[in-house]
């Protein structure tokens, strides 16, 4: 199933309306489960501009988003290694972490401040965190 999923993402066979933030959660996942932090980094950028270009909406893209995410992600991967001497699966990773899954609520609004994320220079390039997380 993950290697489908991957496949449909890259081809562009996955509708638009049907890709919802979880899936971009997943996929990102499954870059890191297979490549190294920066070559998943690259590879799910490209794919996920492809995909905003394919569905007639290259301004969807965000890159500070994107990489926020994914290196979110990659942290907590790295965390559930050291606790279990494994990498997570997906059910188990996506059990552990249901803040990154919430889009509404999303993750990012501990690290940045609104008008932040609505810049255009935050869509067009990666900015660091301008807000400090509250644990």
């Amino acid at each position: 199933m993950s290697e489908d999923l991957l496949t449909a993402f890259e081809s562009c066979r996955i509708r638009n309306e049907d890709f919802h933030h979880s899936d971009h959660v997943r996929i990102a996942f499954l870059y890191l489960s297979r490549f190294t932090p920066l070559e998943a980094m690259r590879r799910f950028s490209e794919a996920l501009k492809n995909f905003a270009i394919q569905n007639g909406k290259p301004e969807r893209y965000h890159e500070t988003v994107t990489w926020a995410f994914v290196l979110l992600i990659r942290e907590r991967i790295a965390r559930g290694f050291l606790q279990n001497g494994r990498c997570p699966n997906w059910e188990e990773f996506a059990a552990d972490n249901p803040d990154l899954l919430n889009w509404k609520d999303n993750i990012l609004k501990k690290y940045y401040r609104e008008e932040t994320l609505a810049s255009d220079l935050a869509r067009k390039t990666f900015v660091l965190p301008d807000r400090i997380a509250q644990s």
